[in-house]
Order: C-alpha cells, then structure tokens, then sequence
C-alpha cells in the first residue's frame, strides 16, 4: 500500500512539474513579439536598410529566436504578390516593416490595427502611406530615404563645371522617382543646365534608353528608383564603354560603378527605423511617433571611375 502511494506522489509530482513547465513556455510564447518584415525586391540598399533595421533591434535586447520572431517576406519585384504577403503579415504579427514604397502601400492599405513601419521610401506622404512628417496619422510612420536633389546638383556643378546637357532615366510607373525627376529639372533649369528625360516601363528598356541618353548627353541622373538600381551594372557597363558618368543618390551603387553619389547610409536608416520600432515595441502609440528624413548624408565616390573618366572628384571630397 505504501508502495502504491509513494507511485501516486510521484506521479502527481511529475505532472506539476509538466504543468508548471508547460505555464512556463505559454507565458514566454506570450512575451515573444513577432515582426514582420516585407521587402519588395532583393537589392543591395534595401537589404542594407533590413539588415540595419535587425541589428539595431538585436542592440536593444530584441533578437531574433529569442525576444521576438521575425517573419521576413520578400516579393522578388512582384507587384501582384503584395496584397496576400501584407494580409499575411499584418493578421500574424504584433508590428511590421516595409521596406520600399509598394510593401509600404500595401501594408497600411491592409492593416487596420497593426502598427506600420517604413523605410526606403522616398514620398510617404505623395504615396499615401502617411499624412505629413510630423503628424503621420493612422497606423504608420517611419524613415524617408530621400536624397536632396537640389544639394547633388550642386554636387555635380563642382565635379563638372562645364557641363550643358544632362541625362535623366527613372521608371514611369514609380511615382516615388517621377516626383524626384520633376525636382531635378527645376534645379538644373535654375542651374541653366538643359535636361533630357526618358521614362522606362521595363528592365527590358534599361540599356537602350540608357545607350540613347549618354549619346545625347554629357552624364546621366540618376533618380533613387528601385527598377532601375536593381538593374545599375547595365547602367555602369555603358558608363565605361561611352566614358559617360552616372550620379546617384544610393550610396551603395557607387562600389557598382556609380562615379559619385551623395544620400543616406541605408544600413544607418535601417537602425534608425529600429529605434522607431522599439519605441513602438515598448508601448507607445505610432500615432505620436513623428516619420523621419535620414539622419546625416553622405558622399561616396568611386575612385576607380574617377581615374577612367578622367574627373577630379576632389572638390567634393576634401575636407
């Protein structure tokens, strides 16, 4: 009998301790927060903004497999594959990040109580995904990686001083670099700098557009757009073969063959929407949280192309 009963307890023993792991485990799944991350194609700025956006959350104590789970989705260009991504991630997870306009659309189009995060896109308030920079409204904000037009034409005046005619290609379905183009066309007319622009539909149009624009002209100017960068080397391959240069806002093209570009960091825009998120992560209402312009720009110049074109890019480079 005693046998018997010293079997009961042990069992019972064995049961508590199975309960009490298992309240355990619930109230740890409970304490995880799951992000979603929706990036719209594989390109190197955006990845860096990613990859900035997770290490500074890993920073702050929020690493992945631990804190939090994140759920990182990538629409490989697909425009179409947007809607079932978002609903996806928005219904899944306690607060998401898009990463280049379309994703940041689409999120907030679908979201109706989860918060929204933004990075890399250029216009959020022409692109609809917030209402001003200082008051956003609804259920996003974030980071602009908008690189001032006006500061890299003056840019280019140093490097080529002499220069008459200049190129612009950008990608006629992307409203982010249409508005970036018409910003562009003022400065140089002010500048006295005559424009010549072609929009493009497809990767498909990139080489002879861009063949037919450094013929016309002395450099090409490159809006921040997310088509045509993915696809740069094809841009810079015509670069060397024309001895044409090619100006950008996106510092990361610039190790592409870019000659020069002047814009943010995007691995420290990245971080810088982390900081948003955290803030979001600890409590507070994204209603209050105010989207932001990149935090410092910077100019990367490639030397290489500097010494192939023959440009002297020191009068943008000294201190």
């Amino acid at each position: 009998m005693k046998r018997q009963f010293k079997v009961i307890l042990g069992l019972a023993a064995v049961a508590l301790l199975l309960s009490a792991c298992s309240q355990s485990s619930g109230q740890a799944s409970k304490d995880v927060k799951h992000v979603g991350i929706l990036q719209y194609v594989e390109l190197e700025p955006l990845d860096a903004a990613r990859e900035g956006f997770i290490k500074e959350l890993e920073k702050h104590g929020y690493k992945d497999g631990k804190t939090i789970e994140i759920d990182y989705q990538n629409a490989q260009g697909d425009q179409s594959s947007l809607p079932t991504m978002s609903e996806k991630l928005v219904s899944d997870n306690d607060i998401v990040l898009g990463i280049a306009t379309q994703p940041a659309q689409s999120l907030t189009s679908m979201s109706t109580d989860t918060p929204v995060l933004f990075t890399a896109v250029s216009d959020p308030v022409s692109a609809k995904v917030i209402e001003s920079f200082d008051k956003p409204g609804g259920r996003a904000t974030g980071t602009t990686n908008m690189a001032p037009v006006k500061e890299r034409v003056e840019l280019l005046r140093k490097v080529m001083p002499e220069v008459k005619t200049v190129g612009i290609m950008y990608t006629t379905s992307e409203l982010n670099s249409e508005l970036q183009v018409e910003k562009a066309k003022k400065a140089f007319e002010e500048a006295g700098i005559k424009t010549v622009v072609k929009g493009i539909s497809s990767t498909n149009d990139i080489q002879d557009t861009a063949r037919t624009l450094m013929e016309q002209t002395e450099v090409l100017f490159m809006p921040t757009d997310g088509l045509i960068d993915s696809s740069i080397s094809i841009v810079t391959d015509l670069s060397k073969e024309l001895k044409i240069p090619v100006v950008s806002g996106s510092a990361d093209l610039v190790k592409k063959g870019v000659l020069f570009a002047y814009g943010p960091n995007y691995e420290k825009l990245g971080r810088q929407t982390a900081r948003q998120a955290i803030k979001i992560l600890e409590g507070k209402d994204i209603a209050t949280i105010p989207a932001e312009e990149p935090q410092g720009m910077d100019v990367t110049v490639n030397d290489e192309m500097s010494e192939l074109l023959g440009i002297d890019l020191t009068s943008i480079t000294k201190k």
